[in-house]
């Protein structure tokens, strides 16, 4: 058998200012952006090198799930972006104004350090020993 998570839906105010912030302040690719009728797009975000995990763009589509954006796990750490070069990505984000919420740390499984999306989603950007 063979599974994998295709995609993990994130929830956004707006499709354009999600897919520009996720593009050009993360680097993120837009790999799809499929109208699907009045007002809904199917839109999926990968960090460069991820061929097989997306993140889908989930446009808000009532007020129960609009006061969700940005706090979809309770103000816990939702994602965590692995990266093969720890400083390269922090500095190339902090000149990009990435919300970073502490310091860089050595902990015993990496390099880390927590920031925050457009939305205010908790993000652990990390590098593994």
């Amino acid at each position: 058998m063979s599974q994998h998570i295709s995609a993990l839906a994130l929830l956004v105010d707006d499709y354009d200012r999600a897919i520009a912030y996720y593009t050009q302040v993360l680097g993120f690719r837009l790999i799809e952006d499929t109208p699907q009728g009045p007002g809904k797009r199917f839109v999926r975000v990968a960090p460069p090198g991820d061929g097989e995990t997306a993140l889908l763009l989930a446009k808000a589509a009532n007020p129960e799930q609009a006061a969700r954006i940005g706090d979809q796990t309770g103000g816990r750490v939702f994602l965590f972006l692995r990266t093969d070069d720890f400083r390269r990505d922090y500095h190339a984000y902090k000149a990009r104004g990435v919300d970073f919420t502490e310091a860089p740390r050595e902990e015993v499984y990496g390099t880390v350090i927590v920031f925050r999306d457009l939305y205010g989603n908790k993000w652990d950007l990390v590098q593994p020993k």
